[in-house]
């Protein structure tokens, strides 16, 4: 490839991006090998596996990108590097997707029935199932694709049944009824975790009176008139003296023929809080369910799966719930026994998959023991098999864990994986690896599968494990258990984590990884959720490939925005998006610290960053330009070094390196992606590029042949650092750069380790002198307005022996960088002075200065400071905003009031001098 001919002035990601990532593809540079006579250690990461339903949105952007950074590390670190990919089928999610379909045909899943229905699953599964894989791959991802699964492949599905049945012979898989969170939407059971609790809701506290057997009434409160169709019981406190006289009594239901025990609980009962009587629903509410219990109450389900009133309310019959409240409220006003009502803050429990109100029913189920599984999995953490980062973390991983309920693991949907159970005509339970021809106990024949599937977190708890072939001792399995790290967002911690890491020990012995790396929620950059509505979702294919604001407010009005978000829109992104590339993206999203709990994403950064590709374009594209011809080649080794800009570049080269190896170990990979960040644009590209230029373009044909022995150097290390971050432009420039023995593609060259040879404390502290000496020479001539190819005349002064030597030997290369003629000394004539770092910089001003404008200048810039200096005084002067204000804003104002004073003076000098 032609080193710099062919290199367009600015770097366009569009023509880069699909040609190497199909050269990766094709020379198989992505995947691992089992073979047992590979020796390279493994390291390995599984790939969460997104929803077959979703399309890549930032948030995938961000963990892809922060994964795909450790296994391109790690490879280039010469381990056996496995990142396997996959899907999972979203049990919900992906049913609700298809239902929608056929409800705009008319049709629900019950006229196709289950098999036809299925079929039509598959059918979907198949056309769009593995979309966000490819769109990771537009991102960079270099996972072994051959490996991908999916969560109901034909041989993930034998690892699940597998698994199920032998918890359900172990005594830690059960079938139970019992009180159960229930989506009316989605007709499912949820998980505890599967239900969002939204705080703060204003509701209402509504107070009804129970009639008494014996004459009277007893008034209690709810939030739920509707449940009280439900009741079978009031509870009060054993120690409460207003209803000593209620032990052992009975209410009246007002609608229907039931008589409502009064019972004492002083766990669930408060003296001090409302009524100090508590209406009890056992089969809709969980402390009153637990109440029930204790008491013997009879469990009465008024709900119909879709969250209607059923037979047991009488004349409430059909009706929706919400609709019910209003009419039982209504119905009770009528009979005279409502008590009132008041505002009331509470907490609601919505479907984290529909996001409709949650309802608690009585159901039989098929539940896990958690309890077992829990305890070796903290002690894992405590022990430090596993490391949870942020540490912050850990705490709440033990909370949960120590205090976890048993978990709901059937599901009343038809897409997912079937629960290997069936029953007789007796109700015998039969749970067996193969399907049954008959009852083992009773040998009926005539049995009927269960119709429920597993929740979808069940199968992908088992993903490390079962994506290597298990329960086959296979050779990946032997290779690639346990992984290195599990990187995913923290907001999944207990959903995936924590069941990865109870079914890791319980089946394989040993943790599923030794490191869990949490990261946070990438928001707008106001910090706000993104959201549809609101118009501020990012998606990255838009930043990565461009997008007009036509595109995008058309994409925003079918995803639902509101009007305010369309405005939104139109007034963030103007011109919508140009094609930033994937690297910018990528090197953005690297910026923010992993760990942080929300990364504000700014386009505007975005941005900054498509600038530094084309810095880090130009840079090389200028290098590669300089070296055609010569015989500076880059072989991985450390060049001979003699002169202090090339031993200076060397030091910070290392001192880079040395950084980035440290952040990518300890995943702080916003310290790596700084680093290098720091030593391209500021050290390579701002110093060391304008300094060698003296060098190359001289006379001594030494100077400029080991000159460009360290910047082939220099620039072909460098991209090998940076590669993992942003892979697709430093493999564009790398493959261009003239090399021997470092390997065939950036992707798989070496990653380039510190090297202590190479720091050099006197070459940086002296190049810190060099460069105080030319910033302040800039800074004068900038001060003065004077334009860069006017020449001036300098005279550098040093605190001491070691710096004079220093401007000395440097004198022809800050001339040149300068403008400027130099010597060594102290001030003569008119001067302009400047001090930095123990080295003062005088510029000359005879000739320079038009005497008339520089006293229009000094005279306004005078005028600006008065104004200023007078407003501070004044507002010092007020005894009231003194003695309001805080220390620190006080301390403040003084502070600038001595800063200005100062400057004042300087300036009324400068006009004396001008005048004189």
């Amino acid at each position: 490839m032609p080193p710099a001919a062919d290199m367009p002035k600015a770097y366009d990601p569009t023509l880069s991006e699909r040609k190497w990532y199909a050269y990766w593809d094709e020379h198989g540079f992505f995947g691992a090998s089992n073979d047992p006579q590979d020796k390279r250690p493994p390291y390995v990461i599984p790939m969460p596996p997104p929803n077959i339903t979703g399309t890549l949105h930032i948030g995938h952007a961000c963990r892809t990108t922060f994964e795909d950074v450790l296994i391109r590390y790690h490879r280039m670190r010469g381990f056996n590097a496995l990142w396997t990919p996959g899907t999972d089928h979203a049990g919900i999610s992906a049913q609700v997707v298809v239902e929608r379909q056929l409800k705009a045909e008319g049709l629900t899943r019950h006229d196709l029935g289950r098999e036809k229905f299925l079929e039509r699953m598959w059918d979907w599964r198949r056309q769009s199932g593995d979309r966000i894989l490819e769109q990771k791959r537009t991102l960079g991802a270099s996972a072994d694709w051959t490996r991908t699964k999916f969560t109901m492949d034909p041989e993930m599905s034998a690892a699940v049944r597998e698994v199920f049945v032998r918890l359900y012979e172990e005594g830690l898989i059960y079938r139970a009824t019992r009180l159960v969170n229930w989506d009316v939407a989605t007709q499912t059971v949820l998980s505890d975790l599967e239900v969002l609790t939204e705080e703060n809701v204003e509701g209402e506290l509504y107070e009804f009176a129970y009639p008494l057997e014996d004459g009277g009434e007893l008034v209690v409160a709810t939030t739920r008139p509707e449940t009280m169709l439900g009741d079978t019981g009031i509870a009060i406190h054993p120690e409460d003296a207003r209803y000593s006289h209620l032990h052992g009594k009975f209410a009246k239901h007002p609608f229907l023929d039931r008589r409502i025990p009064i019972v004492l609980d002083a766990e669930l009962v408060d003296i001090e809080l409302g009524t100090g009587a508590v209406k009890l629903t056992p089969a809709h509410d969980f402390n009153d369910f637990a109440s029930g219990k204790r008491h013997g109450l009879e469990e009465i389900s008024i709900f119909t799966l879709d969250g209607k009133m059923n037979e047991l309310t009488g004349e409430f019959k059909g009706l929706d719930r919400f609709v019910a409240r209003k009419a039982v409220k209504k119905k009770l006003a009528e009979l005279g026994l409502e008590r009132g009502s008041k505002k009331h803050l509470m907490t609601l429990p919505k479907s984290e998959r529909s996001g409709t109100v949650v309802e608690p029913i009585i159901s039989t189920q098929w539940f896990m023991k958690m309890e077992p599984l829990a305890k070796p999995a903290i002690e894992a953490v405590e022990s430090g098999a596993t490391q949870i980062l942020p540490e912050d973390w850990t705490k709440t991983y033990y909370h949960w864990m120590r205090n976890i309920q048993d978990w709901c693991i059937s599901r009343q949907l038809w897409w997912g994986h079937n629960i290997p159970s069936w029953y007789c005509a007796n109700e015998h339970c039969i749970v067996q690896r193969e399907d049954p021809t008959k009852c083992p106990q009773c040998g009926d024949t005539q049995l009927r599968a269960d119709n429920d599937v597993l929740d979808t977190w069940f199968s992908s708890g088992l993903w490390p494990f079962t994506t290597l072939g298990w329960p086959e001792n296979t050779l990946d399995l032997q290779k690639f258990y346990p992984a290195a790290d599990m990187e995913t967002g923290y907001d999944i911690l207990f959903f995936w984590v924590a069941r990865m890491m109870m079914m890791g020990i319980h089946f394989m012995g040993k943790p599923p990884f030794k490191r869990v790396l949490l990261g946070g929620m990438v928001t707008d950059e106001n910090g706000d959720k993104m959201s549809k509505v609101k118009g501020n979702v990012l998606d990255p294919l838009d930043v990565i490939q461009g997008a007009t604001l036509e595109q995008l407010l058309e994409k925003a009005r079918k995803a639902g925005a509101s009007e305010g978000g369309l405005k939104y829109l139109q007034k963030t992104y103007p011109e919508g998006f140009i094609a930033y590339g994937a690297d910018a993206l990528r090197y953005t999203l690297l910026s923010y610290s992993p760990q942080s709990r929300r990364i504000a994403l700014s386009v505007k950064r975005i941005e900054g960053y498509r600038n530094f590709c084309n810095k880090l374009w130009n840079a090389s594209r200028y290098a590669l330009g300089v070296l055609e011809g010569s015989d500076a080649v880059a072989r991985g080794e450390r060049p001979v070094a003699k002169l202090l800009i090339n031993r200076w570049i060397l030091s910070r080269l290392d001192n880079a390196i040395t950084t980035a190896n440290q952040g990518l170990e300890s995943y702080r990979l916003d310290d790596s992606s700084l680093a290098l960040y720091h030593f391209v644009w500021n050290e390579l590209c701002d110093w060391y590029l304008e300094l060698t230029k003296p060098l190359l373009n001289g006379g001594d044909a030494e100077a400029a042949r080991e000159t460009r022995a360290v910047l082939v150097h220099v620039l072909e290390t460098v991209l090998r650092a940076l590669h993992p971050m942003i892979p697709f432009i430093t493999e564009e420039i790398w493959q261009r750069i003239p090399k021997q023995g470092v390997g065939e593609a950036c992707i798989v060259a070496s990653y380039p380790q510190p090297d202590p040879q190479l720091r050099d404390e006197l070459a940086e502290r002296e190049m810190t002198w060099l460069t105080a000496a030319i910033s302040s020479a800039r800074g004068l001539r900038a001060a003065k307005d004077i334009a860069p190819k006017v020449p001036i005349k300098l005279t550098l002064e040093g605190d001491d022996d070691a710096r004079r030597a220093l401007l000395k030997a440097e004198a022809n290369a800050i001339a040149t960088l300068c403008n400027a003629t130099v010597q060594l000394g102290g001030p003569t004539g008119d001067v302009a002075t400047a001090t930095a770092e123990g080295v003062a910089v005088h510029m000359s001003l005879e000739g320079l200065i038009d005497t008339d404008k520089e006293k229009e200048r000094v005279t306004r810039e005078l005028a600006k400071v008065e104004k200023d200096l007078t407003l501070l005084e004044k507002k010092l002067g007020n005894e009231s905003f003194v003695a309001r204000a805080p220390a620190e804003v006080i301390a403040k104002d003084r502070a600038r009031v001595a800063e200005l004073t100062t400057a004042r003076g300087k300036l009324q000098d400068a006009l004396t001098k001008l005048a004189g």
